[in-house]
């Protein structure tokens, strides 16, 4: 390897390691392919390894590209945390940024997570906008989006942080009056809570052998807020997410053996604005700090 490694390089290789050819490296880094077909060929001749083939699917990586990626990657973010550094230092964290999340994660989930956030950058103003609906970041209408399925816009970076734990229960007085079921099978002679127009219960209950339709829950409505108040009211035996769960001592968790998926939590923002430096310093924290607190006890 040449002495004098020039460290530029590995951001036009990792470039083209992660689109697999210079024509999508040469678009995310809004360069030429005959420059990052260049910037290939000079880093391979400092190492003195091949990193690429030519396929007809395109550049496909060697062993020496995939054992070299990781450390590509770790200098790409030093990178980006240095100049996020700079520019803090210099015009600090403040302005708006406006999230999009769920009704159930924006009433439960984020208020905790805005407070500390809000205590590291004070001059930070934070809209939430609260609905079950998929917000468009394409118009804009959020910086940041929380969101349980993934996003089929190629314009959107979604990032998989975390999954949320989900739970059968019931509050206690609702269990003194009916009793705790003991399996699955018993969930049929329980009055139950659940969604009205949506079938994912329905279907999930299903899996498990328990042949239900929507007329089996006593309580419907494909509000998370209501369902979750109509628990805690004593109405019957509904699902909930942990967290949610945990916040009340009088719901206890029953069948705690039911294999119920967890929902994946992705975490989505558009290209175009993730430079920049109070979006990227919340969709950081958030990052960290939503897998956290769903991990809490």
């Amino acid at each position: 390897m040449a002495e004098e490694f020039d460290w530029t390089l590995m951001r036009s290789f990792l470039a083209v390691m992660e689109c697999g050819s210079l024509l999508g490296a040469a678009r995310r880094l809004s360069s030429s392919q005959p420059t990052l077909g260049r910037h290939v060929a000079q880093l391979e001749a400092q190492l003195g390894v091949p990193l690429f083939e030519r396929t007809g699917h395109g550049l496909q990586p060697t062993d020496a590209a995939r054992a070299i990626a990781g450390h590509a990657r770790a200098m790409q973010q030093g990178a980006d945390a240095v100049a996020r550094t700079l520019a803090r230092s210099e015009t600090g964290v403040k302005g708006t940024v406006r999230i999009s999340a769920s009704r159930a994660v924006a009433s439960f989930l984020l208020p905790p997570l805005l407070a500390d956030l809000r205590l590291r950058e004070p001059q930070l103003a934070i809209e939430v906008v609260s609905s079950n609906e998929v917000s468009n970041l394409l118009r804009r209408e959020a910086d940041i989006a929380i969101r349980m399925v993934r996003p089929e816009q190629a314009s959107l970076i979604a990032r998989k942080v975390a999954a949320v734990p989900l739970c059968a229960c019931a509050h206690e007085d609702y269990l003194r009056r009916k009793g705790v079921p003991r399996t699955p099978q018993d969930l049929l002679r329980h009055e139950l809570i659940g969604y009205d127009r949506d079938d994912t219960i329905v279907r999930g209950m299903r899996g498990m052998g328990l042949e239900i339709s929507r007329e089996a829950f006593g309580v419907r409505s494909d509000d998370d807020i209501v369902l979750w108040q109509s628990i805690r009211a004593g109405l019957g035996v509904g699902f909930a997410a942990r967290y949610i769960a945990a916040g009340d001592p009088r719901v206890r968790t029953v069948l705690a053996e039911l294999p119920i998926p967890p929902l994946p939590v992705w975490l989505t923002v558009h290209r175009e604005i993730r430079a920049s430096v109070r979006i990227r310093a919340v969709y950081d924290f958030l990052a960290s700090a939503i897998p956290a607190a769903l991990a809490a006890p």
